[in-house]
Formats: C-alpha cells, structure tokens, sequence
C-alpha cells in the first residue's frame, strides 16, 4: 500500500515520516511554505530516536501524481475546516483501472472531531476514523517533533459507520510497525467523542496559553459537564475516562514542559482559521439540537474564532477575562423567572 497524506503538519507528517522509516512507500501533501520547505530541505521529524531527515514525495494537488494508484490510502490530517475542499479534491482523483478515489480507495480521518467522517461519508464509499494520541508539534515548515515514548502514538481506527474489516487490520499492522499502537476497535467513533471531551479545552489554551492553571482546569471541567448533558440527550455513547486512561497507560509519555496544543499552533503560525467550530462547536451544535445549554463551549468557540480572523497573538487572554465571558454567557442562558 502507498500511502498519501493529506496534510502533512504534526499529525500527517509524523504519521508518513514514521511509516517511511518503516518501509512503507508515502506521499506528503502540501501546502505554500511548507511544502517548499518539505521539498527543498525534506521533512524534519523528531521522534524519541532523535532528529532524521526524510526526503519524500511531496505534492501539493492529485493531479501532480497522475492517476491513483488501487492500492493507495488517504489518510486525511488536515484540520476539519479545511477537510471539504481536500475530500472534493481528491475524491474526485481518478484511479487507474476506472473509477474515482472516493468510488474506490480507503480514506482515514486523523483528525481532532466527530465532523470529518460525516463529510467524508457523503462523498466516500469507504471511510475509516481514527482516533488519534498523538502529542506534536508543527511550528515552522518543514519541521515537526513527535517526542513521545515508548511510543510515537496510540491510532485506533476503524469503519466510521461501524465494525471492522481486513482493510483497516493491514493499515494497523503497517501502523504498529512504524512505531505506534493501532487498535482495530469495532466502535471508533465511542473513542473519537472520548477524545473530543479533552480538545474542548484547546480554545482554553489558544486565548490564555498552554501554561497549567488551577483556574484553567475549572473552566474545562465545565465545558466537559456540559459535553456529556449534550451527548447523553443525544443519545451518544463514548468511551469513559478510566478506558480511555487505561488505553493510554505508560505508552505515550511526553517530555517535561509546557507544549501547545493543535489550536495554540494555528495561532502561532497565523493560518487565519482554527477548528474550534468542530470542536466547542460540537458541543454547541449537540445542544441546540437536544435542548442543552452549551454557554462554556459557546464563549470558548466564539473567543478562539476572534483570535483566528483578527491575528492575535495565542494567550493574549487572561483566564479571568475569559471566565468572565462564560459567566456571562451562563447568566444569559438561564431561564427567566
């Protein structure tokens, strides 16, 4: 299998990186100073063995390949609000022997969110999610460091509409040999609303900063309260805390210091957008569809989008300001009288 993957930041290009060391043949998609950068300099991964150079494919578009190859993977990394334009153009990618990308090849959402597999499943046949833990960083172009041990990460994957197949056991084992632990579970999207409790809080980083706070852990604990009201109206069932930490014990160990989360990063490399749509966004959405106040999770996607579309700086913010605003918010979405 070769493997093409759309978007290569911190997830996509330390999932290909380490899948190249393996052996596996991989395609890197780009964009602008990155992707000159991947094919001037090669891609700069830093992982628990140290800084390697890999110099791979890069491409900034499907038709710079030619046609798809019948053994090709998507594996989709780029963040949700960018994930239409990518699944338009390379669903639409022929693929030798007839027929079109979406028609034919497998496609994995290695992305934060529950709103990727949906896009994807109006366009492709065959969709896979993927949880993915995955601490990393993506800064500057070219450069991305994955420094967790013993592994790299921790990929659970599997139908995105449910149950498993022989498709998603090869990806994993090309996976698990390339430095990380794939689960093949028959319930992935249980472990992706999981791991959406936790990225409720990268706004809460991206406005205040990534630095640990008492008063920061509070304000997450009640977009999470307000997370499961949403999911339990919904009828939505995800993995507990003691599963998923169970999952995680001992395997993916980060190295001491303050490291930012996905959304901090945006900021910091000044992309213009950020996903907190799709992540406090979901909250949102759930709850206006199941009758929930979602007032935490609103103020902390509207606060993350100002920040996005206005270029400041990530922890421009003090905590207390944006408590504040939730309280507000709170205040405001309590009944009357």
């Amino acid at each position: 299998m070769r493997y093409i993957i759309i978007g290569a930041g911190a997830i996509g290009a330390t999932i290909g990186g380490r899948l190249a060391e393996s052996g596996r043949e991989v395609v890197l998609v780009a964009r602008g100073a990155h992707a000159e950068a991947l094919r001037s300099d090669g891609l700069r991964l830093t992982t628990v063995s140290g800084e390697r150079v890999h110099r791979l494919p890069v491409v900034t578009a499907p038709a710079e390949l030619g046609e798809l190859r019948p053994d090709d993977v998507l594996l989709l990394a780029v963040k949700t609000q960018d994930a239409i334009a990518a699944l338009d153009a390379w669903g639409d990618a022929e693929v030798a022997g007839g027929g079109t990308a979406a028609q034919r090849l497998p496609v994995l959402c290695a992305q934060n969110g529950v709103e990727s597999e949906r896009l994807a499943l109006r366009r492709f046949a065959r969709v896979y999610g993927v949880c993915v833990w995955l601490p990393s960083t993506f800064l500057e172009p070219g450069v991305v460091s994955a420094p967790c041990a013993p592994l790299t990460g921790i990929l659970h994957l599997g139908r995105a509409a449910g149950g498993s197949d022989a498709t998603a056991r090869r990806i994993a084992a090309d996976l698990e040999g390339a430095g990380f632990e794939a689960p093949v579970v028959e319930d992935v999207m249980r472990w992706k609303y999981a791991k959406l409790l936790g990225n409720l809080g990268n706004a809460i980083q991206a406005t205040t900063g990534p630095e640990p706070d008492p008063a920061k852990g509070t304000l997450l604990l009640r977009a999470v309260r307000e997370a499961k009201a949403a999911f339990d109206a919904a009828g939505i069932g995800y993995v507990s805390e003691a599963e998923a930490a169970a999952a995680r014990d001992g395997k993916v160990e980060q190295p001491a210091g303050v490291r930012g989360g996905s959304s901090w990063q945006s900021l910091r490399r000044g992309t213009g957008s950020i996903e907190a749509d799709y992540l406090n966004g979901e909250i949102a959405l759930l709850g206006r569809l199941h009758g929930v106040a979602t007032p935490v999770n609103d103020t902390l996607r509207h606060a993350a989008n100002i920040f996005a579309r206005e270029g400041l700086p990530p922890g421009a913010m003090s905590v207390t300001d944006l408590t504040a605003l939730a309280d507000e918010a709170a205040a405001r979405a309590q009944p009357a009288p």
